[in-house]
């Protein structure tokens, strides 16, 4: 945030939700009067963290690093064959895709 503010310059508003946190956050920067909170007001910003949260909440079970570089070299293999775009394709082809992809992975598996 200090860095933003840095570059950008200071706002005339920031949109935020109503976590104690970020009011914590505007008081040292001084800018708890240009906070705004509202119920659907920032919507357009949290559901571009979306991904973000959802990959921080997965990380949160990993309590050693050992488990998790584990888990990450497995997931890694086989995130792509599993989680096409297929909001980028028709049904047909990501179907295709998909039985390729179960495919290959029930003959590596075996």
């Amino acid at each position: 945030m200090k860095k933003a503010l840095k570059r950008h310059g200071s706002p005339e508003a920031i949109t935020t939700d109503s976590l104690r946190r970020y009011r914590a956050a505007m008081n040292e920067l001084s800018n708890a009067d240009k906070q705004e909170i509202g119920l659907w007001a920032n919507n357009r910003v949290e559901n571009s963290h979306l991904p973000f949260r959802r990959r921080e909440r997965a990380l949160l079970r990993f309590t050693q690093m050992k488990t998790l570089q584990k888990f990450g070299s497995v997931h890694a293999n086989i995130h792509n064959q599993f989680s096409p775009e297929h909001d980028l394709t028709d049904r047909k082809t990501y179907k295709e895709r998909r039985s390729a992809a179960l495919a290959e992975w029930q003959i590596l598996s075996s």
